[in-house]
């Protein structure tokens, strides 16, 4: 299957790799045609490689959602994306579509998907956060001219999604994990470990990411490897995760992190990726 240059991600993600594939590419197996990503966001690394098979998960059924419609009805999407506009009024009242369960119950998985596309590109650093109810509650933008109707984009994932074996779901990683099939290459990128007591973001998904997730990844891990599977994993490089995966081999990495809502705070921060192979 050709690669297409025009295949990458969709949404904007807060923790997205794509400024890290030049550091992550190198440190993955010298072949790669069966992969997993359970924590998928907005797939950076899998829509560089496009591996032949794929298994594509995230807990955020929204996002998942989205991947789907893309898949089986990219024009539609397209069409219904040309109605939203890029201003704050508009903005809000499409954001509060959730509030009214029973309303937003009867939406259509196409109007669904386009309104997670459309806040995503114009809400303000593309964070999709949502508070306790589950409800979307990112801020208006004020960009000046997002690209809500990426549709050479979405026709190209579209492509890719349908010509390779894709198995897209929203459940529990650890459930994924333990269906793979022997040969299978898995890259995790959960939630960071937070580096201080202010910088953790748990509105990705009600409920967060505690330690004891972080511990519980840790051994999901531990059984990947002993059933022969090849992981890498993405995390932040606190004392925490180093010496959970102190058995494994760490190389320390730089990423940019700008979702600080003062700019003079963004910047490199240490990451770990995390290889139980050399």
């Amino acid at each position: 299957m050709k690669k297409s240059m025009l295949v990458s991600p969709v949404l904007k993600w807060v923790g997205g790799k794509r400024q890290l594939l030049d550091v992550l590419k190198p440190l993955l197996p010298q072949r790669v045609t069966t992969y997993c990503e359970p924590f998928a966001g907005g797939g950076a690394l899998l829509f560089n490689l496009q591996p032949k098979t794929a298994y594509v998960n995230d807990i955020n059924k929204e996002l998942i959602r989205v991947y789907e419609i893309i898949q089986r009805d990219v024009e539609a999407l397209i069409a219904a994306l040309q109605d939203f506009k890029n201003e704050a009024d508009f903005f809000y009242s499409v954001r509060d579509w959730d509030r009214d369960r029973e309303k937003y119950s009867s939406l259509t998985d196409v109007q669904k998907a386009a309104r997670i596309l459309y806040l995503n590109k114009t809400c303000y650093n593309g964070l999709f956060r949502v508070n306790s109810a589950g409800e979307f509650n990112s801020p208006f933008g004020n960009y000046r001219n997002p690209n809500i109707v990426n549709a050479p984009t979405l026709r190209a994932v579209s492509s890719y999604l349908n010509a390779a074996a894709i198995h897209l779901t929203s459940i529990d990683y650890a459930e994924v994990l333990q269906a793979l099939p022997k040969g299978t290459f898995v890259y995790l990128d959960p939630p960071y470990d937070p580096v201080s007591n202010t910088s953790s973001f748990t509105g990705y998904a009600k409920g967060g990411f505690s330690r004891d997730e972080q511990i519980r990844l840790r051994k999901s891990c531990d059984a990947l490897h002993r059933r022969g599977l090849k992981f890498m994993l993405s995390n932040s490089a606190t004392d925490f995760i180093k010496e959970q995966y102190a058995a494994y081999n760490i190389t320390i990495v730089q990423a940019k992190r700008a979702i600080n809502s003062d700019a003079t705070k963004r910047g490199g921060i240490d990451e770990v990726v995390v290889r139980n192979y050399e």
